[in-house]
């Protein structure tokens, strides 16, 4: 079963979020797939002190509820500071560490002592074997000395790939960390962050055309799941809309996904 984390970068209207939840029902469905519904209730890294960051950990939790109660969606949600990992746990099925923040101990133990799942986004200035140490204490904490795939599964750790910057503003995936980085845990592939550019004049760009290609190709090296934002009108989204999938287009890029896994035999 493939993993699947979608939905839009930033909890926005209940309007806006319940016609996008609604949406992907049918991927939901999809026995094939191991479905949760992304969103963050906070963008505490946006480029613009000005830009839109979201309702908050106190109202982002509460729509989280309403969407797990109204559509019986498992839910993923970042955290950036260590206070927020035991009220969000009890809430979320996964608690996302931003790839910015991946190295930060506090924050890994305190996410580690709930009951969620931990998906580990890897930093865009780190080798795909620096990651075995933010896995490293994940598992300690949660009573596991070895580092490995088969313990991270068990203890519901993941890794998650979105490229590397070189200083010129894109990412570049490199596809040999998909393989590098299950060493230590399963591994998601950030389809949509990894056509990013950050801070492009003062907000974040990217160029969603290129997603899909990203996406055949970590298909094709082999991972565990896919991470994907996705929205009804990406030009309108309150964030990262340039690099946002519409949902149309998800789920063209999701036959895709699958047709290449069945040609190898996946």
């Amino acid at each position: 079963m493939l993993t699947v984390m979608t939905g839009p970068c930033v909890l926005e209207d209940m309007d806006t979020i319940l016609k996008i939840a609604e949406k992907l029902k049918p991927l939901s469905e999809d026995k094939r797939v191991d479905f949760y519904f992304k969103a963050s209730f906070d963008k505490a890294n946006r480029t613009s002190l000005s830009s839109f960051r979201g309702p908050g950990l106190d109202e982002g939790l509460k729509i989280f509820e309403k969407i797990k109660k109204e559509f019986g969606y498992k839910v993923v949600t970042d955290i950036h500071e260590s206070y927020q990992a035991a009220p969000a746990g009890e809430v979320m099925d996964i608690l996302q560490i931003p790839a910015f923040l991946c190295r930060q101990t506090d924050l890994l133990v305190a996410a580690a002592k709930t009951k969620a799942k931990i998906n580990i986004k890897k930093g865009q200035f780190l080798a795909a074997d620096a990651m075995k140490h933010p896995v490293e204490k994940v598992l300690n904490t949660r009573g596991i000395t070895e580092v490995n795939y088969e313990n991270s599964e068990k203890a519901g750790v993941w890794l998650c790939e979105r490229g590397n910057t070189f200083g010129y503003g894109a990412l570049v995936v490199d596809m040999r960390n998909l393989i590098l980085l299950r060493q230590y845990a399963p591994v998601i592939f950030d389809a949509t962050h990894s056509v990013q550019i950050p801070s492009n004049g003062g907000t974040t760009g990217g160029n969603s055309t290129f997603v899909p290609y990203m996406a055949r190709a970590a298909a094709s090296v082999g991972v565990d799941g896919f991470f994907f934002e996705t929205h009804i009108d990406p030009k309108n989204a309150k964030s990262d809309g340039p690099n946002m999938l519409h949902i149309d287009d998800l789920y063209r890029t999701m036959n895709e996904i699958f047709a290449i896994k069945e040609a190898l035999g996946n």
